[in-house]
């Protein structure tokens, strides 16, 4: 009996730590996903730090709020269904999350659109989602050119490259965006970055602080 306890405590640890690690859920959003109805699910954590950051409680773990559940968030796109059309999943950094592929899944069963928001910096994930069918929509931010994105990431660049080129070729609806922090950046350096995205949608937003 001892050892059967043991076991079940086990179980219910490893369904816990594969959970989604939901930070916020913005109930409607008209502009997000372009032309789509569509709630917001934020997640919890991020592998940049970019100094313009507007969502640092989804970044810091030391800021994190009490995660929302997977159960609440279903509970409610099942209540919303005849007017929400899609989900926009963003952060902090989506695919950092274990249990994501699951989770959109569970999306697709109700036969809702789903774009995802990424920093690019895992390909693989990436590329997964899209071999499953299971992406409408992508939007990537490409923060810099490559000299400067030290400022925001010290993880491989070859990872943000791989995720341009699977993007670019997916057939999919998306879009390559980047964050004009005049601080940071110049002219010259979008202009760097309009090079790589030339096949592709691409704007600028304008850095609010």
């Amino acid at each position: 009996m001892k050892a059967r306890k043991k076991s079940l405590r086990y179980v219910i640890h490893i369904v816990l730590v594969n959970k989604m690690q939901i930070g916020g859920l913005q109930k409607l959003s008209l502009i997000d996903y372009p032309g789509v109805p569509a709630a917001i699910v934020f997640t919890q954590g991020c592998n940049m730090r970019c100094p313009y950051c507007h969502n640092p409680q989804l970044v810091y773990p030391h800021l994190f709020e009490t995660s929302i559940s997977d159960e609440e968030v279903f509970n409610f796109f099942k209540k919303r269904q005849k007017l929400l059309k899609g989900v926009v999943i963003t952060g902090g950094e989506p695919t950092l999350q274990k249990d994501l592929t699951e989770f959109i899944e569970e999306i697709k069963k109700l036969n809702l659109f789903v774009k995802l928001d990424t920093n690019g910096t895992n390909p693989k994930v990436l590329k997964d989602l899209i071999d499953k069918n299971l992406l409408d929509f992508i939007a990537m931010d490409i923060k810099s050119p490559e000299d400067k994105y030290n400022l925001f990431f010290k993880g491989d660049l070859d990872m943000i490259k791989q995720s341009l080129s699977i993007i670019q070729s997916s057939g999919i609806a998306h879009l390559f965006r980047t964050t004009y922090d005049k601080s940071i950046l110049n002219e010259i350096d979008l202009s760097e970055i309009k090079r790589l995205v030339t096949t592709s949608t691409y704007t600028v937003q304008e850095c609010r602080k």
